[in-house]
C-alpha cells in the first residue's frame, strides 16, 4: 500500500512537478489517489482547525504554476496558498530569484464560498505582480496582513473582474500536514503546512 511518506519521497525531486517523467507522473497519481481513498477527514471543509494557515505546494499538475519557472532571468522559490477561512479568502504567492534585484513575487488573492463538504468555489479579486524589495515583502503572514489592511503596493497591483477568473477545488485529502486537490481544470495539487 502506498503511504504519505512513499508520496513525499516520490515527488521529492521533481520540483514540483516540473522535472518529472511521464512515468514518475503515472506513480504520483496512482499514490495520491491511494491517499485519497484514505481521507482521515471525509469533510474538509468544516475542518476549519486543519483547513486554516499557510500551505506550501509541494507538487502540481498546472500549467499554468509550472509554466512560471519560464520567466526570463529568475526561477521560481516557494509557492504558497494562505488559506484564511474566517474571512472565506486564499492568498496565492509565489516567490521568485535570480539576480538580487530582480527577486519578486506574483500574488493572486481569492474569494471563496463553501459549495459541498469538500468543494470551494473560487473568484480570483486581486492581482499583485512586483518586486520583493520594493513591495516590502519578507514572508506570507506580514504580506497577507498588509493585503488585508488594503494597503496599495509599489507593483502592478489591479483587480481581477469576477467574471474573467473563477473556478472550483476539490479538497480530496486532509490531515493535520499534508492536503491534496483536484481543480476544475483538472490539475492536482499537493500542499504541507508551511
Amino acid at each position: 500500500m502506498m503511504t504519505k511518506a512513499y508520496l513525499i519521497n516520490a515527488i521529492a525531486s521533481t520540483n514540483r512537478g516540473i522535472l518529472a517523467t511521464e512515468l514518475e507522473k503515472q506513480a504520483i497519481e496512482a499514490a495520491i489517489a491511494n491517499l485519497e481513498d484514505l481521507n482521515p477527514t471525509p469533510r474538509p471543509v468544516e475542518a476549519v482547525h486543519l483547513l486554516n494557515g499557510n500551505w506550501r505546494l509541494l507538487y502540481t499538475t498546472s500549467i499554468g504554476l509550472l509554466n512560471l519557472d519560464r520567466i526570463p532571468l529568475s526561477k521560481v522559490g516557494q509557492i504558497y496558498q494562505c488559506i484564511r477561512v474566517e474571512t472565506q479568502s486564499v492568498y496565492n504567492i509565489a516567490e521568485f530569484y535570480g539576480l538580487p534585484l530582480l527577486q519578486g513575487l506574483v500574488s493572486v488573492a481569492a474569494k471563496f464560498e463553501v459549495v459541498s463538504e469538500r468543494r470551494v468555489k473560487v473568484k480570483f479579486e486581486r492581482s499583485i505582480i512586483g518586486l520583493k524589495n520594493l513591495i516590502g515583502y519578507s514572508n506570507p503572514e506580514t504580506f497577507i496582513q498588509q493585503i488585508e489592511a488594503g494597503k496599495k503596493f509599489t507593483a502592478i497591483d489591479f483587480p481581477i473582474k469576477s467574471g474573467e477568473q473563477q473556478g472550483w477545488l476539490d479538497i480530496t485529502y486532509l490531515d493535520n500536514d499534508l492536503r491534496i486537490g483536484r481543480g476544475n481544470e483538472g490539475s492536482v495539487f499537493v500542499l504541507t503546512k508551511a
